[in-house]
């Protein structure tokens, strides 16, 4: 039997307000006014999120301000993700729902069903990284997490999940092109030497969606293939859902207060 969910395509927004909504909708669902959620969304800007945990200090913010990046600290732990040609995707459901394990990993590997058939859908066959190294990096794509996907050996997106509230919510970053003179300028490296290196191993532990097929694809087919990845990865029934007035004012004082670039750490 298909499970109901809400469907919000919530549109293309900047960073501050892409993350209020997520907090938003985790809120809103913990209260009951809202069913389980999948969310798509887009960026104004380049931007930059900062794992809950990350040290600011591993970010170069001259760079950003010459590259006109925005950035914002997530809710979620992890590395660092730039966020720039992409279809972005965040999930809220219930600690208690009946078809989510208790255990992280493990609702990684059911949640991320829908992002294994988006990119089959795409033509792209991707699988689970399970064979993981244990060096950290400040980038995210530099390697997999757990239950990430990877296809010939490079991640694929990024995904971090967080549970407040009783609830899970899920999010990740699916590239359609990655523009690597940027991403690196992004980071504080010890040396050039040491940059261009990072640079260099980069192209080989990661790719997006273009690079993969050969061929250019716009955020719409992207958004459409993951729409129906979604709901036959996780067998489910998607139904439409818009925001009220009131609802997005919530949304515009959340991101005033507690996502703005003047405040970049944050806590629930």
């Amino acid at each position: 039997m298909r499970q109901k969910w809400g469907f919000l395509d919530s549109g293309i927004h900047d960073a501050s307000v892409n993350m209020a909504l997520d907090e938003a909708l985790l809120n809103w669902h913990s209260e009951g006014k809202i069913p389980p959620v999948l969310r798509f969304y887009g960026w104004t800007t380049p931007s930059l999120s900062l794992g809950h945990f990350q040290k600011e200090s591993e970010i170069n913010f001259q760079n950003m301000k010459e590259h006109q990046c925005q950035y914002v600290r997530r809710l979620t732990g992890g590395s660092a993700v730039l966020h720039d040609d992409e279809l972005t995707y965040s999930i809220v459901i219930s600690e208690k729902n009946p078809d989510i394990p208790s255990s992280i990993q493990e609702a990684y590997y059911v949640l991320s069903k829908g992002i294994i058939q988006g990119y089959k859908n795409l033509g792209i066959e991707a699988d689970y990284a399970e064979d993981l190294s244990r060096e950290r990096s400040a980038i995210c794509f530099e390697r997999p997490a757990f239950y990430e996907m990877v296809a010939d050996g490079k991640k694929l997106s990024g995904n971090a999940q967080t549970r407040k509230r009783g609830i899970i919510l899920q999010h990740g970053s699916i590239p359609i092109s990655i523009n690597e003179d940027m991403l690196f300028d992004l980071f504080v490296f010890p040396n050039e030497k040491v940059k261009a290196k990072k640079r260099r191993a980069f192209a080989q532990k990661a790719a997006a969606i273009n690079q993969l097929t050969g061929n250019k694809h716009t955020f719409k087919t992207v958004k459409q293939a993951f729409y129906e990845g979604f709901k036959k990865g996780l067998n489910l029934q998607l139904e439409p859902i818009t925001l009220s007035k009131s609802q997005w004012d919530e949304v515009y004082q959340l991101a005033k207060t507690s996502y703005s670039t003047k405040q970049p750490t944050r806590s629930v």
